[in-house]
């Protein structure tokens, strides 16, 4: 008898301690308080530990695209949020990144479509994109795809981000509390709409959401063939009462190049599998769906692309 539970104990050791080998402990990069991604990250780990597929997941706060490649690129974290701005900078070198050099990233999916805001308030005046010469402008966070873009459209404008505005840079909470506090008199934010943020000004500031002329959409989009136009639709907002044009970037899930391909198939099946229980979070999950996931900028991860042709979806 003593035998016999030596023995099963023994089974049962190495039965448990195989399933603790085998778990996947995996970190999800998102973004600030106020934004879509971070309780979204926070959704999509809890789902990933809850699929029975080997995953314990965690989400964390982050300074948003630029942290999140260089924090998956780097392996400290092993899924990020980016915007297209700043994935596309990391992976080819270039720009804010290339002190990093090319940062070994891939798509694990494309999340949603997000457009750039342009958010005053109705006492500021402004009421074009001239308008905030000389202003104070906050262009997004330290480091953020926010930054990259607006800075990128400012340039697209003829403008010099560094002289022609009093450049600000604060997290979407300081901004959103800058905004309401009136010590600013613009701000950009990138995320889709509705907006958090933006609903929080709103409710104590008469907010103004100023259009990007076409022409500038138009140029910003030809240098820089990941943005696309966007308009942001009549009464998305209160008291929105016209169409707004602006400029927009798709959201992603990033892993690390060498991400186990069975890790990567399961993440991408799983989060687009569980769509319906995003769509408690954001309505933007309405996106997750093959067709649209598999919209990329750099390369897929192996197990990605293998999911994707499941799906009669071809990706790179």
């Amino acid at each position: 008898m003593k035998r016999a539970m030596g023995l099963l104990a023994g089974v049962m050791i190495f039965v448990f301690g195989a399933a603790a080998w085998a778990t996947s402990f995996v970190t999800i990069s998102t973004g600030g308080v106020g934004g879509t991604w971070y309780p979204l990250g926070g959704a999509i780990a809890e789902v990933l530990t809850n699929a029975g597929i080997g995953v314990k997941a965690t989400s964390r706060a982050a300074g948003a695209s630029n942290e999140n490649c260089r924090l998956v690129g780097t392996g400290r974290a092993q899924v990020g949020m980016s915007m297209g701005i700043a994935l596309y900078q990391a992976f080819t070198g270039t720009g804010q990144f290339e002190k990093d050099g090319k940062l070994p990233l891939r798509t694990l999916m494309h999340m949603y479509p997000s457009p750039h805001h342009l958010v005053t308030t109705r006492d500021s005046g402004i009421r074009t994109l001239e308008d905030i010469k000389g202003r104070k402008v906050v262009l997004g966070s330290p480091g953020s795809g926010d930054e990259l873009l607006s800075t990128l459209l400012l340039k697209s404008a003829g403008m010099d981000p560094e002289k022609d505005v009093k450049k600000e840079l604060l997290t979407m909470s300081e901004s959103t509390m800058a905004l309401k506090d009136g010590n600013i008199d613009a701000v950009f934010w990138n995320f889709a709409t509705p907006g958090a943020a933006y609903l929080e000004a709103a409710a104590v500031r008469d907010l103004v959401l100023i259009p990007i002329p076409e022409e500038i959409v138009a140029r910003a989009i030809s240098q820089n063939p990941f943005l696309f136009s966007y308009v942001i639709k009549a009464g998305t907002y209160e008291k929105q009462d016209q169409d707004v044009l602006t400029i927009a970037d798709g959201n992603y899930l990033i892993v690390h190049e060498n991400m186990d391909e069975k890790l990567a198939y399961d993440l991408v099946k799983t989060i687009i599998g569980h769509k319906d229980d995003f769509l408690m979070v954001t309505r933007q999950a309405e996106h997750f769906v093959p067709k649209e996931a598999g919209i990329g900028i750099i390369p897929f991860a192996a197990g990605a692309v293998t999911y994707f042709a499941e799906q009669g979806v071809t990706v790179e």
